[in-house]
């Protein structure tokens, strides 16, 4: 009853501060300020106001709030643990040797054919200089860098 009290007096203050702004010719303002002060009243014609007043002095409510939470908690918990690779010890030595495999183990191994069959009589040869219409020099050099 009280909570209700408050909440239309709270209303009827708000469209009066609403009228005297609209009196001043700041008519945007005061229809802003109407709508806010509607509100309260809004929520005691509907009965949320006497339903928030019953929840908040409702130990029964509390509890549950108090569940609600604890469950939130375990939810972030278990999606923090699981994020920072969490698991039993068979999941995260499964997820180590399929992030050792290679996709394709043969392909990053350079092709032998013909020449693998004749050993290399000469030293190499100091690095040929880069013509300059090699478009393609900037992309071997990355490849080069990666291993591939």
């Amino acid at each position: 009853m009280i909570a209700e009290t408050v909440c239309s007096a709270v209303a009827a203050a708000g469209l009066g501060i609403a009228a005297v702004t609209a009196y001043r010719k700041r008519f945007l303002t005061a229809a802003r300020l109407a709508a806010y002060a509607l509100v309260p009243l809004g929520l005691v014609l509907t009965g949320a106001v006497e339903w928030a007043a019953e929840t908040a002095f409702s130990p029964t409510a509390w509890a549950g709030f108090g569940v609600l939470g604890a469950a939130w908690l375990l939810f972030m918990v278990t999606r923090a643990v699981e994020r920072r690779g969490g698991g039993t010890r068979k999941e995260r030595s499964a997820a180590r040797a399929a992030q050792r495999e290679a996709v394709a183990p043969a392909a990053s191994a350079p092709s032998l054919g013909q020449a693998a069959a004749r050993p290399a009589a000469r030293p190499a040869a100091a690095p040929r200089k880069a013509e300059p219409a090699d478009d393609f020099s900037d992309i071997e050099a990355i490849l080069k860098k990666h291993g591939i």
